[in-house]
């Protein structure tokens, strides 16, 4: 018999986290691909040692702010494919509490990350002890607490022997493709630092299958022939066609079919830009051409998709009697839209219809729908190419000038990460995506500061691509932190800074629905107290200077290409700054091309808030509910 490991909690969870594996498709990737952390006393002299430890197992990279750590593994993890991600340890205190957001994101758009808190001493030896949160009624509650609601599995180790079990429904967890999210492992300080005898099996090189589930049978005959009976079929491409790689996939059911596709936010990508049945963005931030598809469509197969409001235009956007198809590996989101549920791996549900579908009856494609959504793509590409022009390269570039400016230098290689502002809007509408990879929206919980860590994350697993974190000033204030640690790391990810003095995003949904940008501008305050007076005098191009980074400032447009140009070929991580023009009605984003609710004051004394509450009473009569 082998004689067991002594190890303490700490030193044996690091061992194990470093021989655990995903497979799929016969392809091996490490599950834990590195530790982020920051150290205090919750975790310092117990996960902090283990790490030091295994230093030549477990790579470690040193972060500045707790939340931005989860997204940079959230960054790393998608990019990965779900295959792989990193673990993230904090102190007890407000370091576990800083993880809440993070964890949040990384669950709602279905990523994996592991959360390694410290927590309060199990054993209790004084009451309470440093950063405890006392709660009279429970004992046993500590601020670890925050991340129960936010985590796909959560558990606290407050003996050694029960890490086993813990740790290994952590990595079942993080290694289903239809459950997966934020995992948190919490780890009392004391039990942390404990010995335990571990037997060597726990050690052992374990692989985690990640499954590919093919549809029921039932479910797929009832899909086939949904299909058959459809005549203006739309497919709506979800996150699921790029987690489960289904691109391929994608592509051939559209060429049996000639069905268009259109493409949520995480979705976008699934087909290049090019590509004949590619039809843009769906829903309020989206294209013309899908949204009227949508308008008509008697059919709409959802792959991959969890068909929020944006998506929906809040429920306004298909018409009464369109029947629903939802593909998905999650039966929660396959049930939505009261539609007919094909459960399954996104790659196996369309091979299993394309199969079906060009059997010895093929379902025909209607060549004149396919000419309709052809010239209708061709008509909004013209529009995209007004929005991106810049003829003037003397003046100060526009927003979706600065678009058009990447976009005539990025290649399929180029990764784009956004998250939050004005820029989801306009990337959806305009962004020509030329690979399955290249458009990395994180709009399910649209997190302002996710892009700068983020970046970082997905550099460091496509490493020698370049890879652009794009941000407004009001993004880049909530999280600059860890361009330190790009520079530490020596990752070259490239910033964008946009300089609008304010929160244009929202500042417009606030003109829209009777609020009147109230709040949204960083200016000084004039005299009657609005915040209406100059500009703030912040240099952003300075401060991201002052942390490490290679400014290079843009004044006009012409400027914009050239340091557009300089950062992609530079090996250190590299800012350009802008301050943009308000656009105008040439070189703006095309408006939104559907609703989006967004409930406006009922009643009001300023006249702006009536007409807006008289526009919202009118689009809301549009709403249906899929029964």
């Amino acid at each position: 018999m082998t004689a067991p490991i002594r190890l303490t909690v700490a030193q044996a969870l690091v061992r194990f986290l470093t021989v655990q594996f995903t497979e799929r498709d016969g392809e091996r990737h490490r599950l834990i691909g590195a530790t982020w952390g920051i150290f205090g006393h919750g975790n310092v002299a117990g996960i902090g040692q283990a790490l030091l430890e295994s230093a030549a197992d477990m790579p470690f990279h040193q972060g500045r702010n707790e939340q931005a750590m989860v997204h940079a593994a959230v960054g790393y993890a998608r990019q990965s494919g779900r295959l792989s991600t990193h673990a993230v340890t904090t102190s007890i205190g407000p370091g576990a509490t800083n993880l809440v957001t993070g964890a949040a994101l990384a669950t709602v758009n279905h990523l994996p990350v592991l959360l390694l808190p410290g927590d309060t001493f199990a054993t209790r030896p004084a009451d309470p002890v440093l950063q405890q949160l006392e709660v009279p009624y429970a004992g046993d509650v500590s601020v670890n607490n925050c991340l129960r609601p936010v985590s796909r599995y959560f558990d606290r180790i407050t003996r050694p022997e029960a890490l086993i079990p813990a740790a290994l429904q952590a990595m079942r967890t993080l290694t289903d493709p239809a459950a997966t999210g934020a995992v948190t492992l919490a780890l009392p300080q004391d039990v942390q630092a404990e010995a335990y005898d571990w037997p060597p099996e726990f050690f052992a090189e374990r692989i985690w299958t990640v499954r590919r589930p093919p549809p029921d049978p039932d479910e797929l005959t009832a899909a086939v022939a949904a299909v058959r009976a459809a005549r203006r079929p739309l497919v709506v491409a979800g996150g699921g066609v790029r987690h489960s790689a289904a691109e391929d996939a994608l592509r051939a059911f559209t060429a049996a079919t000639g069905a268009p596709v259109a493409s949520t936010q995480a979705g976008k990508g699934a087909l290049p830009w090019d590509d004949p049945a590619d039809v843009g963005g769906i829903g309020h931030t989206g294209t013309a051409t899908a949204d009227a598809l949508a308008r008509t469509a008697d059919l709409v197969l959802g792959v991959g998709t969890r068909w929020t409001d944006f998506t929906t235009a809040s429920g306004t956007l298909f018409a009464p009697g369109t029947r629903f198809l939802n593909l998905n590996i999650t039966p929660y989101d396959g049930h939505k839209m009261a539609g007919l549920p094909l459960i399954a791996d996104a790659r196996a549900g369309l091979d299993a219809l394309t199969r079906a579908l060009t059997g010895p009856d093929p379902y025909p494609p209607d060549p004149a729908y396919r000419a309709e959504y052809t010239r209708a793509k061709a008509h909004w590409e013209t529009r995209v190419d007004t929005a991106y022009a810049a003829p003037d390269p003397t003046v100060r570039p526009t927003q979706t000038q600065v678009l058009g400016a990447l976009d005539a230098l990025v290649t399929a290689d180029d990764i784009v990460v956004n998250a939050a502002g004005s820029l989801p809007g306009d990337l959806h509408k305009l962004w020509r995506a030329r690979s399955r990879d290249q458009y990395h929206l994180e709009y399910g919980y649209s997190c302002m500061g996710y892009e700068i860590p983020a970046a970082i994350g997905v550099r460091l697993a496509a490493p020698g691509r370049p890879v652009w974190a794009l941000v407004g000033d009001g993004t880049y204030l909530m999280m600059p932190t860890e361009i330190v640690t790009a520079v530490q790391e020596g990752v070259p990810i490239k910033v964008v800074i946009l300089q609008n003095h304010g929160y244009a995003s929202i500042g417009g949904l606030s003109a829209s629905v009777g609020a009147e940008r109230f709040g949204t501008a960083y200016r000084h305050r004039a005299d009657d107290g609005t915040f209406t007076g100059a500009p703030l005098p912040v240099d952003l191009a300075a401060n991201a200077a002052s942390l490490g980074m290679r400014v290079l400032r843009a004044r006009t447009v012409g400027d914009l290409r050239e340091a557009l140009a300089v950062a992609r070929a530079s090996d250190v991580p590299t800012c350009v700054y802008t301050e943009t023009e308000t656009p105008d009605t040439v070189s703006g984003a095309p408006p939104a091309q559907a609703w989006w609710d967004v409930p406006v004051a009922e009643t009001a004394t300023r006249a702006a808030a009536v007409e807006a509450r008289e526009e919202y009473d009118r689009q809301v009569t549009a709403r249906r509910r899929s029964l």
